[in-house]
């Protein structure tokens, strides 16, 4: 029996995707609008999605609000800054050195699994529960997808085209940096992307627990506590760290892309 080919189903645009995604939002705009319009929800608990965009609005003018979204922005920043300036070299030197790796595999292993949200309470007692506090947790829940995407990155290294270059003499730092550092850097790049997505999560966590100062997370807290609680305010407020989120995401999505895209060749566009 002979087989037959399947045909190639060509991958959607990008226009086309970015449409589905935004149809997607309305939808799922519209199916809130709906429950709380007709009482299959209650309202107080679940404004309408027009109040609460309303709100949102209302709120990008207010320069209290604003002030609480640059300090929650800073403290991202910050954060994500410093988990890639230390899991990256840290990662290249676990997946180089085969010695240090088994060295650090315990410690590395006992240390992942703790959630950073139950660490909260410790960090607030020993750095106290301002910027700093924010910045440490956030340093530590990135630092984990940075590093495993490092050492993954370096294990899918052609080891023919290593051998290669220690055969015209180069050493192990020349081979790390012409060859095991870009051919993982896609790997890198994505880590990145994902540990962006922790560390705002992190930032407004930690702004809630906390429960002073400044940030989104702040601003969330005392719309909860409120009485009665102030649900558009609420949901005003996750509505603008969501759209961060999905801005940051779509920006570092469409980076990987220009800058990898004989990657995206080999192993097919993102869907």
């Amino acid at each position: 029996m002979s087989s037959q080919t399947l045909p190639r189903v060509r991958p959607a645009s990008s226009a086309t995707r970015w449409y589905r995604r935004a149809a997607g939002a309305l939808a799922f705009a519209a199916l809130i609008e709906l429950l709380s319009r007709t009482g299959l929800a209650d309202p107080e608990f679940l404004p309408p999605a027009s109040e609460i965009v309303g709100r949102a609005v209302l709120l990008l003018l207010d320069p209290a609000f604003r002030g609480h979204a640059l300090t929650s922005l800073l403290a991202w920043a910050i954060g994500l800054s410093i988990a890639a300036l230390l899991a990256v070299p840290l990662g290249l030197l676990l997946g180089s050195v085969p010695v240090v790796d088994a060295a650090m595999r315990s410690v590395v292993e006992f240390l992942r699994p703790i959630p950073s949200v139950a660490l909260i309470p410790l960090v607030a007692l020993v750095i106290g529960t301002g910027l700093q506090h924010r910045v440490a947790l956030v340093v530590y829940a990135s630092l984990w997808p940075l590093l495993y995407n490092t050492m993954y990155g370096l294990r899918g290294v052609d080891p023919l085209a290593k051998e290669s270059l220690r055969a015209y003499g180069f050493g192990p730092l020349a081979v790390l940096l012409r060859v095991s550092l870009p051919a993982s850097a896609p790997f890198i790049a994505t880590g990145l992307r994902l540990a962006a997505g922790v560390a705002l999560i992190l930032t407004v966590s930690t702004e809630i627990v906390a429960g002073r100062g400044e940030g989104i997370g702040v601003f969330v807290f005392f719309a909860g506590i409120a009485v009665p609680a102030r649900m558009t305010d609420i949901l005003a407020g996750v509505f603008w760290v969501g759209l961060f989120g999905v801005a940051v995401n779509a920006l570092l999505v469409a980076a990987e892309r220009r800058a990898f895209r004989w990657h995206h060749a080999q192993w097919g566009e993102r869907p």
